[in-house]
């Protein structure tokens, strides 16, 4: 199925890992206490600017700052919007 939602410019469309229920240890968290996720796999990219070609492409799985983008909900999913100056590194 083909997402519905294209980036424009150097924006990239990231749909965020689900955050961790279970600590390694093996205590749940609980809902209240669970972090923001930093990662995430992008699904969509714009086309970038002139000056700007695009390094992310789609099904890279990325790493970006705690409180980058903007929060979407599409089609019952949450996503982040962002500038792919936002993101960190490409895992």
């Amino acid at each position: 199925m083909a997402l519905k939602i294209q980036p424009l410019a150097d924006r990239v469309l990231v749909q965020p890992q689900e955050a961790e229920t279970k600590t390694a240890s093996g205590i749940y968290i609980p809902d209240s206490a669970k972090e923001k996720p930093q990662q995430g796999k992008v699904v969509a990219v714009g086309k970038g600017k002139e000056d700007h070609k695009m390094t992310v492409k789609v099904g890279d799985t990325v790493l970006y700052g705690k409180y980058s983008g903007s929060e979407l909900k599409f089609d019952g999913k949450d996503y982040l919007i962002m500038r792919e100056d936002d993101i960190l590194a490409i895992i």
